[in-house]
């Protein structure tokens, strides 16, 4: 009976050996936010590192001309509020006195009840203008503003046409140039290769007292530790909990396999 303890309680020092693919750190599927004509797809860089370049180009013409026209239509409005606003201070200005001059003309004995009455209708006539005048520099005001509105959104749609990546490596183009994509189709996926993450699953005991275990990749002790532990067991390996290392990224490829203990 000792003979048979002394064999198996080896077993329990060594530690469960996983085996996990060297991925990115992270993997991100790009969709259409807006329905468009596909009119040019880089073929030449999928499968590469794009340091900065567009990859995508949807068709945009019909919005820059728009664009232009409102980028134009707001400096005429504009214009136009200045008129409208020295044009305002002016009735203003002459509204006042006319009702200065109604205010001392009503009071008067010697001044005629037609005379008060062309007093009153002047400057009743000056106050509408005014009032017409500030009016219109109201509703000016307002289509400015829609007007700067509708620029940042066209400036918006035509940027979200042109799929530019910067340092990042384009795994997989989805669409073809003549394609008609609708919002939410997939465009292309992108992957995080600035750094890399191992996956591995672990039993319930493997866990305890993981902060003073070492990480072992392919024999070799490391420095890492496991940087993200799911608390709630996985769906496909019910009894065992997802976890992940993040890795500086290979120099050469991703996906090799490698071995993983943590003792």
């Amino acid at each position: 009976m000792r003979i048979v303890l002394l064999f198996l309680i080896p077993l329990f020092i060594f530690a469960k050996v996983h085996y996990a693919k060297v991925e990115p750190y992270d993997s991100v599927v790009l969709k259409s936010a807006v329905s468009a004509l596909v009119t040019e797809v880089n073929l030449d860089a999928e499968g590469t590192m794009v340091e900065n370049e567009r990859v995508i180009h949807l068709d945009d013409a019909l919005d820059k001309i728009n664009l232009k026209n409102s980028k134009e239509n707001l400096v005429l409005l504009q214009r136009m509020l200045e008129i409208n606003k020295e044009i305002e201070q002016s009735l203003g200005g002459t509204v006042k006195r006319q009702k200065e001059y109604y205010d001392r003309i009503r009071v008067l004995t010697t001044a005629s009840k037609v005379q008060k009455d062309n007093a009153y209708s002047a400057y009743a006539s000056a106050n509408s203008q005014y009032l017409g005048t500030k009016e219109k520099v109201a509703s000016l005001e307002a289509q400015i503003l829609e007007m700067q509105y509708k620029i940042v959104q066209l400036g918006d749609s035509i940027a979200k046409k042109s799929i530019i990546l910067k340092n990042q490596y384009l795994y997989k183009l989805s669409v073809r140039k003549g394609d008609f994509v609708s919002p939410g189709t997939p465009l292309a996926q992108i992957e995080n290769a600035s750094k890399a993450k191992l996956v591995i699953f672990l039993e319930p005991e493997e866990i305890e007292g993981i902060e003073q275990k070492n990480i072992y990749l392919d024999d070799q002790k490391t420095d890492y530790k496991l940087d993200k532990v799911w608390k709630v067991a996985d769906e496909k390996f019910i009894s065992s909990y997802r976890a992940e290392i993040y890795i500086k990224a290979p120099q050469t490829i991703f996906s090799k396999l490698m071995k993983v203990e943590i003792k």
